[in-house]
């Protein structure tokens, strides 16, 4: 879980060092490589598994537009606005406000302890988005990639609530080709708009080296160590480990992004990793 969460953090490191590409074509790029290391895993399952696809192909849809192909789009195109270190700080906030539409969504109840560890939770994020950064803002002083990062927040949301529901029910490397494919052929007409035609064959070095990282390490390293890490230690402690996202981040962003990280950051992500430790961590047995 302490690698998931290193190859989480530079995830938006990368996605920071990139974001002179647009989003869109950032994000095709990664499920595009991702697509083709998931082929020879995925294949004989996927082929197996098709009528039970055709039978249930709305929901896989939804599971591949908001959990492969938008969210991480919706990331890049924040990290176009706000430093790195806000992103990790506002995408840690993910389990609380799983766990608030659980509540309001599915009528699963929280402890009192649960409640507090919301609070500050929110409150450490609102005062990550009020800090007031350079940049432009939207109305109210928001920055435009907090904001963005807010909706990336509750795309991951449904996401999660898909898979609670449905993920279970498909074969994981084949389900996981599948969503691909149908991810790149939701983001590719996007980022043909943004020209990607024109920008993907002028890439750098840098650039390709970064949109690798991107496809193989996140979309499939990741996940498979996730996977597993889930099956050893189980789910909630497994959620705890990513409380270590944005620390990981602020120090890439601080070493590799001359990034400058200052005390209200530190003190926000400290608030922000106590309260969802708090939200989700188990009851004790009395």
């Amino acid at each position: 879980m302490l690698l998931v969460a290193a190859i989480f953090a530079g995830n938006i490191l990368v996605g920071k060092a990139l974001a002179g590409l647009p989003p869109f074509t950032i994000s095709l790029g990664r499920v595009f490589i991702a697509l083709l290391i998931m082929l020879p895993l995925g294949w004989h399952q996927a082929r197996r598994g098709w009528p039970l696809f055709r039978e249930h192909w709305r929901p896989l849809v939804g599971l591949a537009l908001t959990g492969v192909a938008f969210f991480n789009a919706l990331i890049y195109a924040a990290l176009n606005f706000t430093s790195a270190t806000n992103v990790a700080i506002l995408e840690s906030m993910i389990p609380v406000v799983t766990l608030l539409f659980s509540v309001a969504l599915l009528g699963e109840r929280f402890r009192v302890v649960q409640w507090l560890g919301v609070a500050l939770s929110l409150a450490g994020a609102v005062t990550v988005i009020t800090a007031g950064q350079q940049g432009p803002a939207l109305a109210g002083g928001i920055n435009p990639g907090d904001a963005i990062m807010l909706l990336a927040v509750l795309v991951w949301v449904g996401y999660s609530l898909l898979v609670k529901t449905h993920m279970a029910r498909f074969p994981r490397y084949g389900g996981l080709l599948v969503m691909l494919v149908i991810a790149n052929l939701a983001l590719a007409p996007i980022a043909l708009f943004e020209g990607a035609a024109q920008q993907l064959p002028q890439l750098s070095g840098n650039q390709l080296l970064g949109l690798a990282y991107l496809g193989i390490f996140p979309s499939v390293v990741a996940l498979l160590l996730y996977n597993s890490a889930l099956a050893d230690i189980g789910p909630t402690r497994a959620a705890i480990y990513l409380n270590l996202l944005p620390v990981f981040t602020m120090l890439g962003a601080w070493l590799w992004l001359d990034e400058q990280i200052v005390a209200l950051q530190v003190l926000a992500s400290a608030v922000v990793i106590v309260g969802v430790w708090l939200t989700i961590a188990p009851q004790r047995a009395s």
